[in-house]
């Protein structure tokens, strides 16, 4: 995968939540997203299956349940690094129109 592909998969606001959640609870269900996001269900299987088919998340069975988690360290440090930038620019930036 090249470093645009990665970008479009991550850019949608709802994945990158997931992201996020993972980032902090290291794994979840479906159900927990769909608790966190407030999101219906389907929505949230459909992200998951896009992140798992670019790579950046892996799932495993736990009995009657997938878990998912982030499927590598270098991921893992990207979205902390995206997330700690995001809130530099917010700062600096004196357009509000861009990041609104």
């Amino acid at each position: 995968m090249n470093s645009l592909t990665l970008l479009k998969c991550i850019c949608d606001e709802t994945r990158f939540n997931i992201l996020e959640l993972l980032q902090k609870n290291k794994e979840l269900c479906v159900n927990d997203f769909v608790l966190n996001l407030k999101k219906d269900q389907p929505l949230i299987s459909h992200h998951l299956k896009a992140l798992k088919q670019c790579g950046i998340i892996r799932s495993r069975e736990n009995g009657k349940m997938t878990m998912y988690s982030i499927a590598n360290m270098e991921t893992s440090k990207l979205i902390n690094d995206i997330t700690k930038a995001s809130k530099k620019i917010v700062t600096i930036c004196t357009d509000s129109s861009c990041c609104a």
